[in-house]
This record gives C-alpha cells, structure tokens and sequence, in this order.
C-alpha cells in the first residue's frame, strides 16, 4: 500500500487511477488528431489544446470518483461497474455541451470532442475489462498469513478477502486449526505456510505474552517475510484505529498525534478561510432556506444547543431548525433516526443537503469550531459515551469540525455502536492529521452534498 496524504492507499488503486488517467486523456488527443489531421499540432499546442484535453481527464477522474468507479467496497458488481462506467461518458457529453455554448473558448472543438466521446466510450470498458482480469491472476497477488485466532483476528481475515483491490491472498491464519490451538500449534502451521511463497504475517494476537511463537517469526523475518502488527494493517486497510485491544502504550509511541504550533496555526488559518468563503457562497441561498422553514412549521428559524468542545469546553452550536419546536418535550435528549417523525418537510432536505450546517460556519469565525474535526456532540451524550466507549475523551483534545473524517467515511448513527465506530475513524484522523488529509474531507463532503447523502 502507498500513504497519500497519510491516508493509505491500495497500490491496484492507484495503477488503475493512472491508467484510467492515462485512457481519457490518449482518447481525446487521438479525436483532435483524427479530427484536424495535419493541423492538430498547430491546435493542440496553440489552441490550448493539451490543457482543453487536462480539463477534459479530470473532469472524468472527478465524476469517476463520485460514482464510486475507483472504491470496489461499494461497486463489485460487474453489471452495476460497467453501468456506471458508461454513464462516465454520458455525463460528459452533456457538460461539454453545456460549457461549449457558455465558453467555447474551452472545450475541444465538436468534431474533436465527438470522436474522442466515442474512442473514450470503447476504451474504457477495454481498459476495465483488462485490468480486472489481470488483477485476479493469482501470481500477482500478496501471500498474507494471520497470526490469530480472536474476534481480532476473524475481521482481518473477512476483511483481507472482501478487499479485491487490495492484491492480497490470505493463504491461512490461525483460526484454520480452530479456537483450541495450542502455541506450537501455530508455530507448526505458520512454518507449513511459509513453504507457499509467503509474502507476509500478520499479527493479530489479543495477549501475546508467552503466546507468541517468537523464534519461527524471528526465522521467517530474516527470510524476508515481513511481520506487522494488526493494530497497524487494520489502520491501513480501514482508515479507523480500532479501539478494541488498544493499549494507551500504541498511542503514545505511535507515529502521529502531533500538534505542533506552526500546523495548528495553519490549520486554523484554513478553517477561517474556508468558512468565509462558504458564507459568501451560502448568502444567495439563505433567505430561501429561512422563508422555507417559516412557511413550512411554526418556529424560530435558528435553534441554538450545547455541544462539548476542545478541551471539554461547552459551547452554543447554530443550526437551521429541521424538527418541529416541540422535538424533545417528551423524551428529552435524543439522537435522531431513521425516517424521524419530528423531523419537518423542509427539515428533511436540509439535512439531505447538509444546508442547516450553514450557521455552523459562524461558529468557526468564532473559534469554537474548526472546519474540519470530530463532530461535537451534546454534553448528556457525552457524559454518557465516555462511560460506554474507551479513549472516547480523545476525540477532545482538537477543536470539533462542521465536517470531517467520520462523516466523510461512516453513515449517520444514532447507537452507541455507531459512536464507537465514529470514534475510530475521528481517532484516526487525529493521529494522521495534515493539510493534505484535509483537502481530500473537502473534496468528499463537496460529492456527498452534490449527491444528497446527508443525515437522516
């Protein structure tokens, strides 16, 4: 796997990014060629023409991406991949079409446009036919061997083979002798392995205190089988940090969890930024949003509530009221659910839309929030989930965000279950903090409000 912007990433992925990168923008250069002929030089470097084609790549990888082409945890079916691969193309037609009106200047030319639109249709289902059956040859993948027999250990394996784009072979893991192995058990069976070209072992072994089988790790070590913890690969293969099993002892000599000055000033410097920058987007669409909820339920338009910020420190959050007035008369302090009753009309586009975080953007100027950071929650919850979930006070020790890693990466919950999972993937964040991590929650919450998949 490769980090990017200490987010780990595939290196399948990546080789697919590459060279879908490298399909879009061949497709198009090959219509201006077939469409100007001798005269595609003269338009491809003094007519802006490579920059047109650039253009023309991202916007492909961008809505790729949006339709989860590049993410085979949400699309592995091969009907619904080239479905979606093919509406690529569709989408494209109809933006350059519409660009080609307003700004002729910077589209290619129709005719060029056109031929590329068609080579790029062909070319991509190619391409993808190619790479898959390339990626299920077994001799390109990573033989893996899980040290383990635990709760632990089980979700690496699950998770190991469900992940296609990972390249990785589980060839064994402990579980295989059953829950009653013994330790020369595992050291018998990681031995037998190793003579199947093993590439890796990972270690995901609750309490390894005269457990672990040192010296046939020590022996497959120098052989130049690595060994890695389970804490770790998870981290990589998730982008949480799972808190079952997590001694304070990884925390602090994990790399990460740094603050230093000059990045937090920096950090804050972009929030503040960003934040003025979405209220001067969010001005023309406001008095819309505060004459719908007027119209649609009695009611202040803004309701104000206490959430628990950096340090522990309360503070008053501002949202668009989505609920009616009267939401919590009865059953006090509750998280919203699916399909909520109280939840109004109008409120529930809002959340769809992630609108009614707008007046939030006010509470980063203030400097109770950061832009991007664990998400606050009220001061009952709080209490209540600090009780139920370990390290759950770390999620503190940064300003709380209007977006951030969780909400980019994990549905809404309204179950301490769902707290729990949130938690590992704010930890996570607070470990890999970075401007380049922050970037990318930007670009995700941007294609999570333009597609409408928002709070209950």
């Amino acid at each position: 796997m490769i980090r990017l912007f200490k987010v780990y990433y595939p290196v399948r992925t990546l080789i697919l990014l590459t060279g879908e990168a490298l399909v879009i923008w061949t497709s198009f250069w090959l219509g201006t060629v077939l469409q100007f002929r001798e005269d595609s030089f003269l338009v491809l470097n003094f007519e802006y023409g490579y920059l047109k084609i650039l253009l023309v790549t991202a916007f492909v990888l961008v809505c790729s991406h949006w339709f989860d082409l590049y993410d085979t945890t949400r699309v592995n079916a091969r009907g619904e991949l080239y479905f979606r691969l093919l509406m690529v193309p569709g989408l494209l037609a109809l933006a350059l079409a519409g660009t080609e009106r307003l700004f002729p200047r910077v589209t290619p030319g129709n005719g060029a446009f056109l031929m590329g639109l068609i080579i790029l249709t062909f070319a991509l289902v190619l391409w993808r036919t190619g790479y898959t059956w390339l990626a299920q040859q077994p001799y390109l993948r990573e033989r893996v061997y899980v040290l383990g027999t635990g709760a632990r250990a089980q979700r690496l394996v699950t998770g190991l083979r469900n992940r296609l784009d990972l390249g990785i072979s589980v060839v064994g893991w402990t579980g295989d002798l059953g829950p009653n192995a013994s330790r020369e058990d595992a050291a018998n069976h990681i031995l037998e392995m190793s003579g199947r070209r093993l590439h890796r072992v990972i270690v995901a072994m609750p309490d390894r205190r005269g457990s672990l089988p040192v010296q046939e790790l020590l022996k497959l070590r120098l052989e130049g089988v690595k060994v890695e913890d389970a804490t770790s690969w998870l981290e990589k293969i998730s982008g949480r940090i799972e808190i079952d099993n997590l001694y304070p002892s990884w925390i602090i000599f994990a790399e990460g969890f740094r603050f230093n000055a000059g990045s937090m000033v920096l950090r804050r410097m972009i929030s503040l930024s960003v934040s003025l920058f979405g209220l001067v987007l969010a001005l023309p669409v406001i008095p819309f949003v505060i004459l719908a909820i007027k119209l649609d339920s009695p009611g202040p338009v803004l309701y104000r509530q206490r959430r628990v910020g950096r340090n522990g420190v309360c503070f008053y959050i501002s949202k668009f009221r989505t609920m009616r007035q009267d939401a919590e008369s009865v059953t006090g302090p509750t998280w919203a659910g699916q399909n909520d009753p109280r939840v109004t009309k109008v409120g529930k586009f809002l959340r769809t839309s992630r609108l009614d975080e707008i007046p939030q953007l006010w509470n980063v100027l203030r400097g109770d929030m950061g832009f991007i950071g664990p998400r606050p929650e009220r001061p009952e919850f709080v209490e209540w989930l600090t009780k139920e979930i370990p390290y759950y006070g770390v999620r503190h020790v940064i300003r709380p965000g209007v977006t951030g890693w969780a909400q980019v990466r994990y549905k809404y919950g309204n179950t301490v279950e769902d707290a729990k999972e949130k938690l590992q993937y704010d930890l996570f964040y607070i470990k890999n903090m970075s401007l380049g991590l922050d970037l990318l929650i930007i670009f995700d919450t941007i294609k999570i409000v333009v597609l409408g998949r928002g709070a209950h």
